[in-house]
C-alpha cells in the first residue's frame, strides 16, 4: 500500500494516473471534474493535478482540519484524500454536484 505522502507526491506531479483512477473509483466526480476541466480549458489530468496542489497550497486551516478527521476515521486514507481535495476544488469552482448521496460531498456541505 502507497504512503499518503507518496499518493500526493504522485497526484503533484502527474494527474494521467489519478483520472485513469477516478473514472471507475467515483464515475459521477469525474463527470463533475471533466466539465470543470472543459470549462477551464485543459485536460482532466491537468485538472486533477491541479486540484491537488491547489488544497495543499490554499486550503485553510479548517479545510484541513475536515480532511485529517475523514483520514483518521477512513479505510482507505489515499482515497479519501484525494477525493476530497478534488471535491474541494470542484466546489471552490462552483461546479455543481453531480450526487447529492455521496457522503464525503454531504459532509462538506453540513460544515
Amino acid at each position: 500500500m502507497m504512503m499518503l505522502g507518496d499518493i500526493l507526491a504522485l497526484a503533484r506531479r502527474s494527474g494521467h494516473g489519478l483520472d485513469g483512477w477516478l473514472r471507475p473509483a467515483d464515475p459521477a466526480l469525474a463527470a463533475r471534474a471533466e466539465a470543470a476541466a472543459a470549462r477551464a480549458g485543459t485536460d482532466l489530468a491537468g485538472y486533477l493535478s491541479q486540484s491537488v496542489a491547489d488544497f495543499t497550497e490554499t486550503a485553510p486551516e479548517e479545510d484541513w482540519a475536515t480532511l485529517t478527521s475523514r483520514l483518521r476515521n477512513a479505510d482507505d486514507p489515499g482515497r479519501v484524500c484525494v477525493l476530497t481535495m478534488i471535491r474541494w476544488r470542484l466546489d471552490r469552482d462552483g461546479e455543481p454536484a453531480v450526487d447529492a448521496d455521496d457522503p464525503v460531498h454531504s459532509m462538506e456541505k453540513t460544515r
